[in-house]
């Protein structure tokens, strides 16, 4: 784990920051925590990819996955070769676990999707069931770049994801967490085809997107400004708070 003494960093949003480095999120969390022989706590884990990235890497780690969506809830019971990882149903604002649970918690794109009432209990939560010097990580893509541009005309979500900023920023501010660091950085996102971005994005089991003729048209046509020979790759902006809990 990083050094538990480093002082609170000043947040910023990350909206007019340049970023040029694009890096897969595994290797982010590797240079900035060491997670061998730790408790580890997911928050919104959806398809388990990161849940897999962390579970299967290191050594003597296990973690406890959540997820609020019993579709994918069901998909990922029927996971069997990550026998470190408990998979179970439950939310960020009601975490089913003891204080001081776990070593580290991690929040991949999905702090936005708690309601807006519930963000500021969520951290709470999360700094209820961390020991003392552990480590909350928290990564939200940022509302701009190639991938938000198609996003946006179905699922406008520059109001949430600026809430989510607002409760980390209200956590930290009230002492609950100090920010040890943020890091930004572009996350490769890649669809080889249109219909494989309806399947996974538009078709997403955590939301119920319903999309009129006029809209679907608009989307399928923005997809298709970034084809490429194999298909799209996006880099979406992330931004990736890393706050610790200290008492």
């Amino acid at each position: 784990m990083a050094d538990s003494k480093q002082p609170s960093k000043a947040l910023v949003d990350g909206l007019d920051v340049e970023i040029t480095r694009l890096i897969d999120e595994p290797t982010v969390i590797r240079e900035l925590l060491e997670l061998d022989g730790r408790e580890i706590l997911e928050l919104g884990c959806g398809r388990a990819v990161n849940t897999r990235a962390i579970a299967a890497a290191g050594r003597n780690r296990t973690m406890l996955a959540l997820e609020v969506d019993e579709r994918q809830h069901a998909l990922n019971l029927q996971i069997k070769d990550l026998g470190n990882v408990t998979f179970a149903l439950g939310g960020a604002e009601k975490i089913p676990a003891a204080d001081q649970s776990f070593d580290a918690v991690f929040l991949f794109k999905s702090l936005h999707h708690v309601p807006a009432d519930l963000m500021q209990p969520a951290m709470r939560e999360i700094a209820r069931v961390l020991r003392p010097g552990g480590y909350a990580y928290v990564s939200e893509p940022l509302f701009r770049g190639s991938f938000n541009d198609c996003l946006r005309l179905f699922h406008d979500e520059s109001q949430v994801r600026s809430q989510a900023f607002a409760a980390i920023t209200s956590a930290v501010r009230d002492g609950q967490f100090v920010s040890v660091s943020q890091t930004f950085f572009l996350a490769p996102v890649h669809f080889a085809s249109f219909e494989e971005f309806e399947r996974l994005v538009i078709g997403t089991t955590h939301s119920n997107h319903v999309l009129s003729d006029e809209v679907y048209a608009q989307v399928r046509e923005r997809f298709a400004t970034y084809v490429g020979a194999n298909g799209v790759q996006f880099e979406q902006p992330i931004r990736v708070d890393l706050l610790q809990r200290l008492i």
